[in-house]
């Protein structure tokens, strides 16, 4: 049987992908690549997710790529707009012919002596399995599996007579006008499902265990919108993005270092949002400290809204079981409920759920070492996209992206065939930290000793720092003695 081959395999037609096919368009015009998209459709997630609400918790003027200006009014933008703005970019760069769709990659084998991975992909939409190599993996198929979300195991689940609905699987169609609703959890995902269902829901309680750090901020970013006026698109968006980028890494260091003032700033924001007769101390003061865990944002004060006019509630308790038409707490207390959600976070996989092996032998990630988060040592030609989880993924991907071009130009005018991050035999002790270190967030913990681990010392490291991100990247590779090439 031949083989298709192709120099570069992108997995993933989201975010990350279309925007790393830009990229590869723009700065290394001489190769030649394909995407793989495990479903039928541009736009990974904000595709996927359909429940009501669907926003960015992240501005798009960094969320946004670097290089295509967000020129909308509002920063905090809702789901369709964003998932608009991807296949925009993906149609003004021609990327949509280099789409496969329904194609999910099931396994990848690097062969040492061709300097070769040999992709197998199946077909999502027939029972077919095809073969294709490449030169290089470049792997943006997120962190999350598509096909499950976390499932906590909720008591007697199976007693309730109504849905129970995964924001992740959203049902077409469902109808919950003047329904009571139970959303479960206090993330991101509840946080924007509370306020837009509280709209024509009869009620909506947002049940937690514990409180998250609430904050809120306009949807519209008055700075943006005021340069565009007096600037072109272009340097409106570049001095947005360092303005928005450095006030996010700003915000993060003074969370670090000041935690208790932060904290404090952020609960008065709240009292004053709320009033003086609300339990601001039960309700949304965590026991952790700001960016411990990610703040959650929303836009325009919507859901403290929602609860001053009484069409949402948040309660604070556990579960102790499910009943016909309810939640019973740990109290004693029921939550009556036509509909319950659970918001409870998402399943994390390694590579988008791909078995990767080198001459056959399969990998075991954990037992190696990140290289600037970006590749994993003793493996070759891989790089995966991963972005911050304290500021907006895209600024993160976007320098994935251009380091990936920087190197595939360099192999292309020094002959090589292939690159490996290698650990000196020197640091092979170095001291172990988790691959997302100081985020005890239960979504990440659950599946953290499945990923690498980073150590203490360049370019053995997963940063959560922009500019540090900026400086490591841009490291002359013939400066670089972790970086082999061959």
């Amino acid at each position: 049987m031949q083989i298709e081959h192709t120099d570069v395999v992108i997995v993933g037609a989201g975010l990350s992908g279309i925007g790393a096919a830009c990229h590869l368009t723009e700065q290394c015009p001489n190769h030649n690549y394909l995407i793989l998209e495990s479903r039928d459709t541009i736009g990974g997630t904000w595709d996927l997710f359909r429940y009501p609400g669907i926003r960015s918790d992240s501005d798009m003027h960094t969320l946004g790529y670097s290089f295509k200006p967000w020129n909308s009014a509002k920063a905090i933008a809702d789901g369709p707009s964003i998932l608009s703005y991807v296949r925009e970019t993906a149609t003004e760069n021609n990327i949509e012919e280099k789409i496969r769709y329904n194609s999910k990659l099931t396994s990848a084998n690097w062969d040492s002596k061709t300097s070769l991975w040999t992709l197998t992909v199946a077909r999502t939409n027939s029972d077919e399995s095809i073969q294709i190599s490449c030169n290089f993996l470049y792997m943006c198929a997120g962190y999350y599996s598509y096909e499950q979300a976390h499932d906590p195991k909720f008591p007697s689940a199976e007693d309730f007579k109504g849905p129970l609905i995964h924001p992740q699987f959203w049902p077409k169609g469902l109808c919950y006008d003047n329904k009571k609703v139970v959303v479960i959890g206090s993330g991101a995902t509840a946080v924007t499902l509370v306020p837009s269902m509280a709209k024509k829901a009869a009620s909506v309680t947002m049940l937690q265990r514990s409180p998250t750090y609430v904050i809120s901020r306009p949807s519209e970013d008055w700075f943006a919108n005021g340069l565009r006026k007096l600037l072109p698109a272009k340097w409106a968006y570049t001095l947005t993005r360092l303005r928005n980028t450095r006030f996010q890494e700003f915000m993060y260091k003074q969370a670090r270092k000041r935690p208790e003032r932060v904290k404090k700033t952020i609960l008065d924001m709240i009292r004053k949002e709320l009033g003086p007769d609300y339990d601001v101390e039960k309700h949304f003061t965590p026991t952790y400290n700001p960016w411990d865990q990610r703040l959650c944002l929303v836009p325009d004060s919507d859901l403290f809204a929602s609860i001053k006019n009484g069409s949402a509630k948040v309660v604070t308790d556990h579960i102790d079981h499910f009943t016909e038409n309810g939640i019973r707490l740990k109290s004693g207390e029921h939550l009556e409920a036509d509909i319950i959600v659970s918001a409870t976070g998402l399943q994390l996989v390694m590579m988008g759920g791909a078995e990767i092996a080198i001459d056959n032998k399969k990998v075991n990630f954990a037992e190696l070492w990140t290289y600037k988060g970006l590749m994993v040592s003793d493996v070759p030609n891989m790089v995966s996209t991963f972005g911050y989880i304290n500021a907006s993924w895209t600024l993160r991907a976007d320098l994935t992206a251009q380091w990936v071009c920087r190197a595939l130009n360099h192999m292309a005018e020094t002959n090589y065939t292939s690159l490996m991050p290698v650990v000196p035999h020197n640091l092979n002790n170095m001291p172990v930290k988790d691959w997302i270190a100081d985020f005890p967030a239960g979504y990440m913990q659950r599946m953290m000793h499945l990923f690498p681990k980073q150590g203490d010392q360049e370019p053995w490291i997963n940063t959560q720092d922009f500019r540090r991100d900026r400086k490591l990247f841009n490291q002359p590779f013939d400066q670089d003695q972790s970086l082999f090439f061959s």
